[in-house]
């Protein structure tokens, strides 16, 4: 494995590994077969190899220090997701009275209502995953899904224009002719006729809206054919699009360059010759002259904010309607605003690198000590100079690459972090929050499986509060004898837990 991870830096490093190999091989071929050697004073190796060393390691933990602050910054997305979560769930009341009829509101609006707003949380994180990305919209079958329920417009969908669609939607391209098709009255009128109709005797519109529904039913039965491979998005819902949805995770297709990096210079005279490298190649990413692969920026996106604003309208709703006490408002909104100070620090991260002058003057001064390293080594190494120099050059070019590998940690490379990880574990644990019943203390506590005093009294909570005559029970002396039983349990499970 660990061979397997230094190999991936050849395709980085190999153009300089490769010059400074052939100046060994230049130095120590005209040293032994010429007169003429080329050797000179090793003073200068050993005064600026020190220094060197020290800027190289100052370079590589910069970057590991933002690599680091990344992975800070998703936890604290990950905690105020849950914190997020368990006041929508928890702490707002289930029961509610509707004021304009007095009456109370079926639990079932409620549930689905807090809900919905948890899955909203969810989608927070996975949007800035592909924000970070480079991956702009909302069109993605980890996202799609869970934003499909916000209004795509400022109007009523039936009297709706191209101007009056809503920025999320007008960012993301939505397609407004298909939106109509899918989300109008048309569809809720006739859906069921639809659906049970031969498409080729239905009007245009008719087929349009029978295509959408067929794609939708096809993605289901995709997703269900899947079952026994690992598929999350089979645990999200699956709703009708205006735009076939993109894969949560779509990684650059990995070609020959990935690997051996050098034949990126026969491009032009290998491709027109081989269809089978042609197809592989040319759907690969961006690289530069070097082959290789430039790592997109992150996306003008604006469906984090987005999100959030909508987080922070239900957060309005519930004040106004008196459902949260002060302390759980301000929990909430502090929730919410981190999650918005997270994002931008993580784009901070992702569009600042380390200065042009700093990173151009380390390599160029690097450079140059790889470069006058055979003259110097050559006089104790001889032909050895050759390898000496390509292990040289491949040590410290590579210490250079994972510090700028690493400073950009949040794409699809090995030494990223993984992202979809991270927000696949925030799914799981919202779906934990909205399965807690949150039951009456009461109907857990005082039951026989409860043993609260143990080791001190081993007997449940139901037989202490059944038996009457116990010293617990005594007026005056029974938080007395219940001190008792604390005292004892504190010398039981010290003399039980420490190793004599």
């Amino acid at each position: 494995m660990y061979l397997g991870v230094h190999l991936l830096l050849l395709p980085s490093v190999w153009p300089e590994v490769l010059f400074f190999s052939l100046v060994g091989a230049m130095v120590a071929s005209v040293s032994e077969l010429t007169p003429h050697s080329l050797a000179i004073s090793n003073q200068l190796l050993t005064v600026l190899g020190t220094v060197l060393g020290l800027v190289i390691s100052f370079r590589t933990s910069t970057a590991y220090e933002r690599f680091s602050e990344g992975r800070k910054l998703w936890t604290s997305i990950h905690i105020a997701s849950r914190t997020l979560a368990q006041i929508i769930w928890i702490h707002v009341p289930f029961e509610r009275v509707d004021k304009e009829t007095g009456k109370q509101k079926p639990a079932l609006e409620v549930v689905i209502e807090k809900k919905s707003m948890i899955n909203l949380v969810q989608a927070y994180s996975v949007s800035v995953k592909h924000m970070l990305r480079g991956e702009g919209g909302v069109y993605y079958d980890d996202l799609y899904p869970l934003i499909s329920l916000l209004p795509r417009f400022s109007v009523k969908v039936e009297k709706a224009g191209i101007e009056d669609m809503l920025p999320l939607w007008k960012a993301s391209d939505m397609d407004f002719n298909m939106h109509q098709t899918i989300h109008g009255e048309t569809f809720d009128t006739q859906r069921t006729a639809i659906w049970r109709t031969d498409t080729s005797t239905l009007p245009s519109g008719g087929k349009e809206i029978a295509m959408a529904r067929e794609a939708w039913l096809n993605a289901a039965r995709k997703r269900l054919n899947r079952a026994r491979s690992f598929d999350p998005e089979m645990a999200l819902p699956v709703v009708p699009s205006e735009r076939p949805l993109q894969p949560a995770r779509n990684p650059p297709p990995a070609s020959l360059y990935d690997y051996f990096g050098f034949l990126y210079i026969f491009k032009p005279l290998i491709t027109p010759f081989s269809r089978r490298l042609r197809a592989v190649t040319t759907s690969a990413p961006a690289r530069s002259l070097t082959g290789k692969r430039i790592k997109p920026q992150a996306a003008d996106s604006n469906v984090p904010v987005e999100i959030a604003l909508f987080l922070n309208t239900y957060f309005s709703s519930l004040m106004r309607q008196g459902l949260l006490t002060p302390a759980l408002a301000t929990g909430m909104n502090n929730a919410i605003t981190l999650l918005q100070d997270v994002v931008m620090n993580l784009e901070r991260i992702k569009n600042t690198p380390l200065p042009f002058a700093y990173q151009a003057h380390l390599r160029l001064s690097l450079w140059l000590y790889l470069f006058f390293l055979p003259f110097q080594i050559y006089t104790a190494f001889g032909w050895l100079t050759i390898p000496a120099t390509t292990f040289a050059s491949f040590l410290l070019c590579g210490f250079l690459e994972i510090g700028q590998e690493i400073e950009n940690p949040f794409n699809y490379d090995l030494n990223d972090l993984n992202l979809d990880h991270f927000c696949l574990a925030i799914q799981r644990e919202l779906h934990e929050v909205t399965a807690h019943t949150t039951p009456d203390t009461e109907s857990y506590v005082f039951t026989q499986w409860n043993q609260p005093f143990a080791p001190g009294d081993r007997r449940n909570a139901r037989q202490m509060l059944d038996d009457a005559a116990h010293a617990y029970h005594g007026l005056n002396t029974g938080v007395y004898h219940i001190r008792k039983t604390m005292l004892k349990n504190w010398r039981d499970v010290n003399e039980m837990t420490r190793h004599h």
